[in-house]
């Protein structure tokens, strides 16, 4: 069974969204500008930036732009990036974000389910190493 693993917000005005989240939350926030994006740290990591708890997950904020999702995302992990792009191709769902490289983190999808929501597929680049993955950062 895939789980969620991570979580997206798109913000209009990127210091209010980090005055808010940090105040209200009590969020750590880290800007990754190469990427245009912010990771949201609401939960104690490991050493790899895994959530030390149990069902806890982590996520990120970018500013809505076009061409990607302007509501929150929520992020399934997958075994396998392809398999899973296949199986939604199958359902007749649309692919919005291709299949991208996230540095050496990842391999990172939007699709539009059934219903209309956009959802993010994310799978582990150890696990991606083997199926030949391009080079192709995120710009999120």
């Amino acid at each position: 069974m895939d789980k969620v693993v991570h979580f997206e917000l798109p913000v209009d005005e990127l210091e209010r969204a980090r005055a808010f989240y940090s105040e209200t939350f009590g969020w750590e926030l880290e800007d990754i500008p190469e990427m245009d994006y912010t990771i949201v740290t609401t939960v104690p990591t490991d050493d790899n930036r895994m959530p030390k708890e149990s069902g806890a997950i982590n996520g990120g904020i970018y500013v809505r732009a076009e061409g990607i999702s302007k509501n929150p995302v929520i992020v399934i992990g997958v075994d396998s990036i392809d398999a899973s792009l296949e199986k939604i191709k199958a359902q007749g769902c649309e692919i919005v974000l291709p299949k991208n490289q996230v540095g050496d983190m990842g391999l990172y999808a939007q699709i539009r389910d059934t219903e209309g929501n956009v959802i993010g597929i994310w799978q582990d680049l150890n696990q991606a190493e083997s199926e030949g993955a391009g080079e192709v950062e995120l710009s999120v």
